[in-house]
């Protein structure tokens, strides 16, 4: 019974409703360059192209891909046959014979879209001088009409209605006021709703108030806790920097809340580009700026390279992937050691990117990884100066301590013995081991003999220099310190073109540029100044530029994927020909330009423009007869099911059980992690520090991510890989994520807070407690089964446990055993399928 009830069953019961059905072929035309060629470039083409054609063929270009391969069959159709063997191989069972041989089948829908292809004769035009609609700008289209009048509340809306209305469809009816509100925060903050908040949405929600309350969601610090860790996942971060010693990054947790912090400020999207890329550029440079830099540095960091030169190619290989992604989505780095194999990028154009990052350096004595001091130039400046005037004070002191001491032994004024003295005025280089010994165990002796006689004037020659370093410490204080990399110089290092990717092999010098296919003219650089070259600034004046053709793009693509757990283009990250093509390529577009200039390049506008539509408002309410033909939803006929990420799970049962610590910002804290987990290490017992349970109940966000000991419950529930730019979480079912989630310390722990809270709140009331935990957890009140069968539940763990313990008259140990009875109860709500799901 209880097993019916959990969370990581009922994906079976969900399923249903999202379970794959074969899809009709699609009627229209379909576009061979948005739709077809992207699906050919990233599961045919990468085995059958010109260096590398399996069975003799090539799907890289038409007149190969009709000749066919070694079979002679073509494998479209054509006057020699009928269909062609693409279809028959993309949809056999034989597994000898299925395409692609390795990796996730191909999905109904993308066979579906080939289906039509074909029937449609296959029509594959010559695009090899046109550019990848990606590469071009985007112009705003016009808002399409819509029939249907009364559902658009923006224009959203009328390019997602019009899409469907092509086909008859109607969308989704409304999604109830209680299931968009826990949608809403969860989406907003990652937090579910108080059960005051729930109170008053609900006594009679009017159109206003779900713009109120958006608006209300987006002003909370939460939010930038929430949205903020999507971000992170994009950058790489982590705090420590893998590899065998796996040291930790220090103060890199300014960068996390420095990005917190950038969100719930509604820093502009182009600004945000520029601090990150070039923040120490900037004519405004201050500590925030350069904390902001701190993005170069987040990677995996190797301090033992066996190889100096190629792990400083890599470095630089790290920074190109990761920017080409994020901002640009576009996979530069596989034009590293070749041309790219499918989009117009070349090692040219890699290595030219290379020559802008090329000045960076790492601060490090040795194995070391070192922090920064970071400030306004002045402020940098005037410390330096500081530090300069106190090493020389310093310096001071220990000249006059060894000119006290040189006359205090000279003079013969010690008790030790002339054996020792002799020790101690032998030079450091020509000292013996016993002379060494001696110093070592006569030192304190002797320094106390030279403090107990010390003359006024060495007194107060040093005191004098104590005060003056203390007066320069007041008049300049310490910088807040830093993790981020430097660019020394204004003069930059030589960069070449690396044949086939190896430092030990290089080519022609390479200048600084950005990708040719992106612009029409050559990118003029900014000359450099005093302090550094300025070229990660022109990069970053490029990449936040309107007209750039990808950056909205790809950012407002991104925000839709948060939203909806699917961009409208699936492959976030890769916007080139190898990626999806835009489902809705019009919204796409409008949304682009929109925040461009109205948006004002602002995430706070686009979530309202978002969350205000009636798309973002559906229900999950399954239509077979859509299914059918849409089953993975691309056409936005209903708001998409998708598991919350673990970050959302950990804090929604912190905030249920009323443990969370809204605590922001500082050093990470260590949550809890078994012992078991730890002995794995070299050295277990200082891996992880002690757990503190109040410390660990902060947000998730704050939670210390080492890459090697990954904390064992964010690990089991999917959390990303560290290592590189992680473009959307995984979500997978797994046995651990069942056991972690109903035997692991963190949710039972949370399960026992929950029953005090529903004691103290409602008293023993089971039918009050049953009601309360609901409201909390689910955002709604249990239905007479559901309460029936928790009922059940605790009278039957009851029983079982005043069995256990025998007399079970006693008042104190039935009260016990109502208590455990309790806790199973509120473990299986934290446990529900629905508990993980927005709504």
């Amino acid at each position: 019974m209880l097993l019916s009830l959990l969370w990581f069953v009922l994906p079976v019961i969900a399923g249903n409703a999202t379970a794959r059905t074969k899809e009709n072929p699609p009627t229209r035309k379909i576009d061979f360059g948005r739709e077809i060629k992207p699906i050919l470039a990233r599961r045919c083409v990468t085995c059958h192209n010109a260096e590398k054609h399996k069975g003799g063929l090539r799907l890289d270009r038409r007149d190969e891909a009709v000749r066919g391969g070694e079979s002679g069959q073509p494998v479209f159709p054509t006057a020699r046959s009928a269909v062609g063997t693409l279809i028959e191989r993309i949809t056999t069972s034989n597994p000898d014979e299925h395409m692609p041989p390795k990796g996730k089948p191909l999905t109904d829908a993308q066979i579906a879209l080939l289906k039509s292809w074909v029937q449609q004769g296959a029509p594959w035009p010559d695009t090899s001088n046109e550019k990848h609609w990606a590469f071009i700008p985007p112009v705003r289209p016009k808002v399409p009409e819509v029939k249907n009048k009364n559902w658009p509340r923006n224009p959203i809306d009328h390019f997602v209605l019009a899409k469907l209305e092509e086909r008859g469809w109607e969308p989704s009816p409304a999604a109830s006021p209680r299931a968009w509100l826990r949608r809403v925060y969860l989406d907003v903050i990652g937090l579910p709703p108080t059960l005051a908040e729930q109170e008053k949405f609900l006594k009679q929600p009017k159109a206003r108030d779900f713009d109120q309350l958006i608006d209300d969601l987006l002003a909370r610090p939460a939010y930038g806790e929430r949205w903020a860790r999507h971000w992170l996942d994009l950058v790489r971060y982590a705090e420590s920097n893998g590899y065998e010693r796996d040291a930790t990054k220090p103060q890199v947790w300014r960068y996390r809340d420095y990005v917190i912090d950038s969100f719930n400020r509604d820093k502009p999207y182009n600004r945000f580009i520029r601090e990150q890329l070039a923040g120490d550029e900037l004519p405004d440079a201050n500590a925030e700026m350069l904390i902001a830099t701190g993005y170069h540095r987040l990677g995996p960091w190797d301090d033992e390279p066996a190889d100096p030169l190629q792990d400083r190619a890599d470095q630089i290989d790290d920074l190109i992937r990761t920017t080409s992604q994020v901002f640009l989505g576009l996979t530069l780095g596989c034009a590293r050691c070749h041309d790219h194999k499918f989009d117009p990028l070349t090692a040219k154009d890699y290595y030219s990117m290379a020559a802008i990052f090329d000045g960076l350096q790492r601060p490090k004595p040795g194995r070391d990884d070192l922090d920064l001091p970071a400030g306004t130039r002045e402020e940098l400046a005037a410390l330096d100066e500081r530090d300069k005037n106190i090493a020389a004070l310093r310096d001071e002191i220990a000249r006059v301590r060894a000119t006290n001491r040189v006359e205090f032994l000279k003079n013969g004024q010690t008790s030790l013995p002339s054996k020792v003295i002799a020790a101690f005025q032998t030079e450091a280089k020509q000292q013996t081991d016993e002379q060494k010994d001696l110093i070592g165990k006569n030192s304190k002796q002797l320094e106390d003999e030279i403090a107990a006689t010390m003359p006024e004037t060495v007194k107060q020659k040093i005191a004098e220099c104590d005060e003056r370093i203390i007066q320069l410490q007041k008049q300049t204080p310490d910088l807040p310190r830093a993790y981020f990399l430097r660019e020394p110089s204004s003069t930059p290092p030589k960069t070449h073109l690396l044949l086939r990717g190896r430092a030990a092999n290089p080519g022609p010098e390479m200048q600084p540029a950005v990708p040719v296919v992106l612009t029409s003219n050559p990118l003029v650089f900014l000359p450099p100044d005093e302090h550094t070259t300025r070229r990660r600034l022109s990069l970053a004046n490029w990449i936040a530029s309107p007209e750039n053709p990808l950056t909205a793009r790809v950012i407002v693509n991104r925000v839709w994927q948060y939203h909806f757990g699917e961009g409208l283009v699936a492959t976030p990250s890769d916007f080139g020909t190898a990626g999806n093509a835009p489902t809705h390529p019009e919204l796409l577009d409008w949304l682009a330009d929109w925040f461009t200039h109205e948006g004002e390049w602002s995430f706070k506008k686009l979530h309202r423009l978002i969350l205000s539509s009636s798309t973002y408002r559906m229900s999950k309410a399954w239509n077979p007869k859509y299914g059918e033909t849409d089953p993975e939803n691309q056409l936005l006929w209903r708001f998409p099911y998708r598991r919350l990420e673990v970050e959302a799970i950990r804090d929604s049962m912190l905030v249920v059980s009323g443990q969370l610590n809204p605590k922001m910002r500082g050093p990470s804290m260590y949550p809890f992690v078994p012992k078991d987990a730890l002995e794995g290490h070299s050295d277990p017992d200082k891996i992880w520090p002690a757990f503190d349970e109040t410390e660990s109940s902060r947000r998730t966000i704050y939670a210390f991510v080492k890459r090697s000991l990954v904390v064992p419950m964010l690990e089991v529930l999917d959390l990303c890989d560290s290592t590189q730019s992680a473009e959307k979480r995984s979500i997978t079912s797994i046995a651990p994520q069942a056991l972690t989630l109903f035997n692991g310390d963190f949710v039972n722990r949370q399960a026992r807070h929950l029953a005090t809270r529903l004691q103290r709140e409602v008293g023993d009331d089971v039918g009050r407690q049953i009601e309360r935990a609901y409201l909390l957890a689910l955002c709604r009140p249990p239905t007479l089964i559901e309460r029936k069968t928790l009922r059940n539940l605790v009278e039957k763990e009851t029983a079982v446990r005043l069995r256990e313990t025998g007399n079970a008259l006693a008042p104190t140990k039935k009260d016990a055993a109502r208590r455990e009875a309790l806790v199973q109860m509120c473990r299986v709500i934290l446990n529900l399928n629905e508990f993980v799901y927005s709504d």
